[in-house]
């Protein structure tokens, strides 16, 4: 560090006299390092159900968690629930000889005053029936709201909208 950046004015924070840079810059930053952090995790969780990872997939959802997806009667309720319902995807789809892969994309993530997160992205489903090549199944867009829990971001609210089904 250069005595230069050490020294301050009257309107600059002790950040800025440390870093160099604004303190808003500093908290885009941070918000960076937050983001790739959920991307991080909506990797792992989407690996981990298209893996069929049952329980391990469950457990990045909150022991109350919902669930709500329209392909379904009714939302989800809770850990138990969720990875029945991964294990008859499973079934399913061995039945069909389909593979699925879900790819996220298009991430907004709003930090919320009482510390949770609310997220928003897009959310592509493939398919693979047998061997032949893959196609876009569906088009969706997934709103989460995202809680630490444990040391662990856990998702405690999801809603699944599909575009085609307006």
């Amino acid at each position: 560090m250069t005595t230069g950046m050490l020294s301050r004015t009257a309107g600059d924070t002790a950040a800025e006299a440390v870093f160099g840079a604004p303190a808003e810059v500093l908290a885009e930053a941070e918000f960076g390092v937050l983001y790739a952090q959920i991307q991080q995790f909506y990797a792992h969780q989407m690996q981990l159900f298209d893996s069929h990872e049952a329980e391990r997939w469950a457990g990045t959802f909150t022991e109350d968690a919902v669930f709500d997806v329209p392909t379904l009667d009714e939302p989800v309720r809770g850990r138990a629930a969720l990875a029945s319902n991964v294990r008859r995807n499973k079934a399913q789809q061995a039945r069909g000889g389909e593979r699925f892969r879900h790819w996220i994309g298009m991430l907004d993530l709003r930090p919320q005053a009482d510390g949770t997160l609310r997220t928003r992205c897009y959310a592509l489903v493939y398919v693979t029936p047998g061997q032949s090549g893959s196609a876009v199944h569906r088009v969706c867009v997934m709103e989460d709201v995202l809680v630490r829990s444990r040391g662990k971001w856990r998702t405690r609210h999801r809603v699944v909208t599909r575009d085609d089904l307006g």
